[in-house]
């Protein structure tokens, strides 16, 4: 069937694969378009683009007046790393003086078997291995233009030398180098093999002669029809990609005769049969389980559990950035108040921590201080009353933002609070201060030379002192300023044995001080009466108390 256009994206593929890549075969098919049928393949030419002259393309006629068809046409199934040989290698191989190598003599082997069977199959398309000389040249001279007179850079001739191939890495002597972290003089090999990715690639040449009828055999008329490369992740590269549905590709030879020929790249790997397919699952199966097995035996199965209607509370934080302060050199001093009633948390968890002094950066119209200062820390909260009020305190971040100056003396550039947030995931927080502050510029002096201003004893006295028990917090007669903010990221987990309950009502609660309370109120229906009666007992006891009077006229209480 002919095709109606050319395919001219001659880009690479890249195909992943689980199989191994021996049973990867391609077949190849190479045609010379002649003037007979060379409309057939000829797509529709565009003004001034891709215009081709017919006459250049004349065909090299026999002494009989026409070409063998194996020289006119020629198709192959090539495997992976096969080696076919070319005309040129039939015939320099045969000269036993041109083996230098054990695989030269190998090759001589081959061809010398060969011409015994009958000779060569292939004419025209032959095969390039990994351990070809022509591989090793043309990665140390790969392009990356199309240009016959391209240049190459610094960059690649720095890199023209490495070859990304199946080696065998050797230790090193006595561990030397394991435990330098620093070498001072190192090599070229040792820059080249570090600095550059050295994933093990194996590379396949497939090419095709096409020299004129009788000059097979020449160097000038080789061209690279498709090039292999596989990793060892299983990553299969060929350039230009299969033909498939795409049309096949074009070769424009150069010289007084030119001539055109199309070749197509098609993927002809056997399928793997069903058997093979369900005993391949079942062993990825096994594989899995085994190797899932394994990580279970790691981990163990002693997972510390929370107690009945006790929540388990992580904290991962990091002090971002603080920003919008009037003085440079910024450190931050934080902690984290928990409510008095019901939450505790191990004496070995520090809640508090100071960042180191940060100078701040010029962003814009804010100055803005980097600390990225982490922080971690762990809570407990025990929910034991069945009959106490959903709404619970809930752990308080403070922070107290201060400046640093030339005389290591502090300033106190603003403090502020906000509550740790109530749902898990990621949360980044901006928290605004507030400085005190007195009127007139006598306590702007001082604290500008001396570093003295007003502080807070109480660091709490931002929110509500943990200390307050009235019922009304006066703050009259405090003067304040706003100052900057100070960014967190807080990263939150939460463990309860709440959240194993899979009902539908406790998926759509929001927040775990639902689940908590949804969990300790609707655990048991006897609760629930429990709480029915107490309500009826009061409702008669109320009822009992009333006057006589207010009833019926017959004097007996309506009911």
């Amino acid at each position: 069937m002919a095709e109606n256009v050319w395919n001219t994206d001659t880009g690479e593929a890249v195909y992943r694969s689980r199989d191994p890549v021996r049973n990867l075969r391609l077949r190849v098919h190479l045609q010379r378009i002649t003037s007979s049928n060379f409309l057939r393949y000829q797509p529709v030419a565009q003004p001034g683009k891709d215009l081709i002259d017919l006459a250049t393309f004349t065909p090299h006629p026999t002494a009989s007046g026409h070409r063998p068809d194996e020289e006119e046409e020629e198709e192959v199934e090539i495997g992976w790393q096969e080696k076919l040989f070319s005309q040129f290698e039939v015939d320099l191989y045969q000269n036993e003086a041109a083996c230098q190598s054990p695989l030269d003599y190998q090759y001589r082997q081959e061809i010398l078997k060969l011409e015994r069977s009958g000779g060569r199959k292939n004419r025209r398309i032959f095969t390039y291995t990994d351990s070809d000389r022509y591989t090793n040249l043309e990665e140390h001279c790969q392009k990356m233009t199309t240009a016959a007179n391209e240049v190459p850079s610094f960059l690649v001739e720095r890199t023209a030398n490495v070859r990304r191939r199946r080696q065998d890495r050797r230790g090193m002597e006595g561990g030397i180098l394991k435990s330098r972290i620093v070498t001072w003089e190192p090599s070229e090999e040792f820059i080249r093999s570090n600095h550059v990715i050295n994933t093990p690639l194996q590379t396949m040449y497939i090419m095709a002669d096409l020299g004129p009828y009788g000059k097979l055999g020449y160097k000038t008329y080789e061209h690279v029809l498709c090039i292999l490369k596989v990793d060892s992740n299983g990553v299969i590269t060929v350039k230009p990609d299969f033909s498939g549905l795409k049309g096949p590709y074009r070769v424009e030879t150069e010289g007084e005769k030119q001539e055109l020929w199309k070749y197509t790249i098609d993927n002809v790997s056997s399928l793997t049969q069903p058997e093979e397919e369900e005993r391949e699952q079942r062993m990825f199966k096994d594989l899995y389980g085994r190797h899932k097995e394994y990580l279970s035996s790691l981990v163990g199965t002693d997972f510390e559990m929370t107690a009945t209607g006790a929540l388990r509370l992580f904290v991962n934080g990091e002090v971002v950035s603080a920003q919008g302060y009037e003085y440079d050199n910024l450190y931050v001093h934080f902690f984290v108040e928990l409510p008095a009633a019901k939450w505790s948390s191990p004496e070995f968890h520090q809640l508090s921590g100071v960042t180191q002094t940060c100078a701040t950066k010029s962003l814009g119209m804010d100055n803005i201080a980097y600390f990225s200062y982490p922080f971690t820390f762990e809570a407990f909260f025990l929910h034991e009353d069945e009959s106490a009020d959903a709404l619970l305190e809930w752990p308080v971040l403070y922070c107290e933002v201060r400046s640093l100056d030339f005389w290591q003396r502090y300033r106190v550039e603003g403090y502020g609070a906000v509550v740790l947030p109530v749902t898990p995931g990621s949360h980044t927080l901006t928290v605004s201060t507030w400085r005190p502050m007195e009127l007139g510029p006598i306590a702007e002096m001082r604290r500008f030379f001396i570093g003295s201003s007003l502080e807070l004893e109480d660091l709490t006295y931002v929110r509500i002192p943990g200390t307050f028990k009235g019922e009304r917090l006066s703050r009259f007669g405090l003067r304040t300023e706003t100052t900057g903010s100070v960014t967190f990221r807080l990263h939150c987990l939460q463990q309860s044995r709440a959240f194993m309950e899979s009902s539908s009502l406790r998926k759509r609660m929001r927040s775990v001080l639902d689940r908590l309370e949804g969990f300790s109120q609707r655990s048991s229906i006897h609760n629930v009466l429990e709480a029915f009666h107490r309500a009826r007992r009061r409702m008669q006891e109320a009822r009992d108390r009333l006057p006589q009077d207010l009833g019926s006229p017959s004097g007996t209480l309506v009911s």
